[in-house]
């Protein structure tokens, strides 16, 4: 049975698995983020990407951070400093052999979260990744907000705190700044993993906040919120993120809403990443929802 070649780019992992054509991860593989410049990075990805292929791949889905051009065929996460305008889709078109697309990691996790997770089911979502950095995907009337270039639903730079943190995009006050594990290691000297209870519930609350903006503009009731960062502080994070979205969402189409852990828990990016790739090949992922990249953009 085909299945489609997944692979998920963060700052701190690479990764890559075979998923079904009904959002089943059978396979996958790890390693560090390493490397000092582009080539050093893409061949650790490569080389990832070949532990786990089996040779009835359909196609290939990428999710990475961003901003990225249209279609990926240029990214620049801003958490992998060694990649700026690295043309990424034809690289993996042409290491791979397959019909590659790529998208932002938390719209891949958004597409997965609507297919096979917490979401599913549900017309109007924000799945958020609350990890090294954020990110996060819009669903609206049953489809992936895309934007111009590809880039929308990035919540991690939506201002929660006017005279906070100084965020890496040099803005100030981003929810990334607040929330995100870089973020908190800036602000705090220490990891994520050490975080104390108040930093948990601040960075709960900055969650929650933006959570409310984006149900007050987008006339949306849920929020599905993955990474690292938001599944490990757990209960007191997601409880302090729904108390400030009670707060902030008070409007009668977005009083109510909900923020809920993702369902998908640590397949959610490489089925998000797999779900890219059959969308791209028109396979109706959230029913209905078109693929983001023309088909002359499919191949190497």
């Amino acid at each position: 049975m085909a299945s489609a070649l997944a692979v998920d780019i963060g700052g701190t992992k690479l990764a890559a698995g075979l998923v079904s054509s009904e959002g089943v991860l059978v396979r996958r593989r790890q390693a560090p983020t390493v490397g000092h410049d582009d080539e050093a990075l893409f061949a650790g990805l490569v080389a990832v990407v070949a532990e786990v292929r089996s040779g009835d791949e359909a196609v290939c889905g990428v999710g990475v951070g961003g901003p990225m051009a249209p279609a990926g065929e240029e990214v620049s996460p801003l958490n992998i400093p060694a990649w700026r305008a690295f043309p990424l889709r034809r690289r993996l078109a042409e290491a791979t052999g397959l019909a590659t697309f790529v998208d932002n990691d938390a719209k891949a996790l958004a597409l997965g979260e609507g297919w096979v997770g917490a979401a599913a089911g549900t017309s109007d979502f924000l799945a958020m990744v609350v990890s090294t950095g954020v990110g996060g995907g819009l669903v609206l009337d049953g489809r992936l907000v895309d934007g111009a270039a590809g880039n929308a639903g990035h919540i991690g730079h939506v201002i929660v705190a006017p005279e906070g943190n100084r965020c890496g995009c040099g803005a100030q006050g981003c929810l990334e700044a607040e929330a995100s594990g870089t973020g908190i290691r800036r602000a705090t000297g220490r990891p994520s993993e050490e975080a104390t209870p108040e930093v948990v519930h601040h960075a709960g609350t900055m969650v929650g906040r933006a959570v409310a903006s984006v149900a007050n503009l987008c006339d949306l009731g849920l929020a599905v919120v993955a990474g690292s960062v938001a599944l490990g502080f757990g209960s007191p994070f997601f409880a302090a993120a729904q108390a400030e979205l009670d707060l902030r969402a008070r409007l009668d189409f977005s009083a109510g809403a909900r923020i809920v852990p993702a369902g998908l828990g640590d397949r959610g990016p490489l089925v998000g990443a797999g779900a890219v790739g059959w969308r791209g090949l028109g396979y109706p992922i959230l029913g209905g929802d078109a693929p983001m990249a023309p088909a002359s953009m499919r191949g190497p």
